[in-house]
């Protein structure tokens, strides 16, 4: 792929357009058109083709699996007449992740537009938005937006007087970062400790309530409708070709001007750091880019070049895209230090169902605070990487994982600044 003139590029999931949060702003602008298209003529747009094209379009889940989209509504069994549901996840608990807020505040009906098609594509009939409970402002805009598309007929029964009918919730989140686990999600909405559940069954075969449920991302959602309104092969030829698509790139850290920026997928890492965010602060070098949340493994400042924000690409360098929320860390940063922050907040955030996860968490957090207050022996780096293969893959939802990523990639691809934190003690052997 070329490089991109991020200058000119125009978005579409957050237009420059004053008031756009606005229903009549929204529909001025043809917002709600990818709806009325589908209910105005649904032999033509049947569930199964709007799945279809949904798939087709290559949009993959902006939450940080990445998996096809259309391809998980497919899942979805055959409708029985009973209850079923969406749980659209807006818990958004991802240290360096702030982007659906931002689609919260600014362009709510392209979120509920979307999720209305995907119901519609899905025979579901209740939607549930599941937002964060610290989003006390963004869940009031939510609600508020939800408010105006009951009024104005989109959401309830019969919609636009159609025999299509959903229903939109808006939930306050429990508080905990297990929540944006999409089966501790489920718990949380029932009422229940946000605890993984096991899967098999996965939620389109039992989920909420027993029902069939399918979870996706806020954004996700908010890509729906430009694809209905445009087709499949435009949005294809935006960005990556693996990862298709505008994505919310979340940027803060040590640079010029951090937020929330729309682009196309498989963006220049460097072109980000130095174009969008307007470089480093006080003009130094970058020592390290978490791309993807705090969660993913950080890649070294020095190896960056060629390195895009898309899934394949950052897999390549050794990492992951998650959420695409990118943390700028510079020439300075003490990564002992950084790490000791991170293992802190998995630690504080494990749920303790599960053993490797309950006590590896605080194993690393314990070992990493010995290393920072310069008690740690060489010894102790290889007891944080014996740790993370402990519990890496062990435990029912993926915190393991993401508690043992940073400890391990940081551990490996910063050992400098470890060893010269550690007690150069000589082991004899016995």
């Amino acid at each position: 792929m070329s490089a991109i003139d991020w200058k000119s590029y125009t978005p579409i999931l957050i237009p420059n357009i004053k008031d756009y949060h606005k229903i009549d702003v929204y529909e001025k602008h043809g917002g709600y058109g990818g709806l009325k298209k589908i209910l105005k003529d649904q032999t033509e747009f049947t569930p199964e083709k709007v799945t279809n094209t949904v798939k087709d379009s290559g949009l993959r889940g902006r939450g940080g699996a990445g998996f096809n989209t259309g391809l998980k509504w497919s899942f979805m069994p055959k409708p029985d007449g009973g209850p079923r549901y969406i749980a659209a996840n807006g818990d958004e608990s991802e240290p360096g992740t702030f982007k659906d807020r931002v689609i919260f505040e600014y362009n709510p009906h392209s979120f509920i537009e979307g999720a209305i098609i995907g119901a519609y594509a899905m025979s579901i009939t209740t939607v549930y938005v599941y937002i964060r409970g610290e989003y006390r402002s963004w869940i009031n805009m939510m609600q508020k937006a939800v408010d105006d598309a009951y009024e104005k007929g989109y959401l309830g029964k019969n919609i636009l007087g159609s025999e299509f009918s959903v229903d939109m919730v808006v939930h306050s989140g429990a508080g905990a970062y297990i929540c944006g686990e999409e089966s501790s999600l489920m718990e949380s909405l029932e009422g229940k400790r946000g605890y993984p559940r096991v899967k098999p069954p996965f939620p389109a075969q039992k989920g909420l309530w027993g029902r069939p449920t399918t979870i996706n991302n806020i954004e996700t959602f908010a890509n729906v409708p430009h694809i209905i309104n445009n087709g499949s092969e435009w949005y294809k030829g935006i960005g990556a070709s693996t990862h298709a698509g505008p994505l919310l790139y979340g940027i803060s850290g040590h640079v010029n001007r951090p937020g929330v920026y729309e682009y196309p997928s498989g963006m220049l890492i460097t072109d980000l750091i130095h174009g969008a965010a307007q470089g480093v602060r006080g003009g130094k070098k970058v020592k390290a880019v978490i791309p993807g949340g705090s969660s993913t493994p950080p890649l070294r400042g020095d190896s960056l070049e060629g390195v895009r924000m898309d899934s394949d690409s950052l897999r390549e360098a050794g990492s992951m895209l998650g959420t695409g929320g990118m943390c700028i860390l510079d020439e300075d940063t003490d990564m002992v230090d950084f790490l000791w922050r991170v293992s802190h907040f998995y630690h504080h955030e494990s749920c303790g169902q599960c053993t490797p996860c309950r006590e590896g968490t605080g194993w690393l957090e314990k070992t990493l605070l010995k290393i920072k207050r310069g008690d740690g022996t060489v010894r102790d780096l290889d007891l944080l990487l014996d740790l993370c293969s402990q519990m890496e893959g062990r435990t029912i939802c993926a915190l393991a994982d993401a508690a043992a990523w940073p400890v391990r990639y940081t551990v490996t691809r910063f050992r400098e600044d470890f060893e010269a934190r550690v007690k150069k003690t000589v082991y004899a052997l016995a």
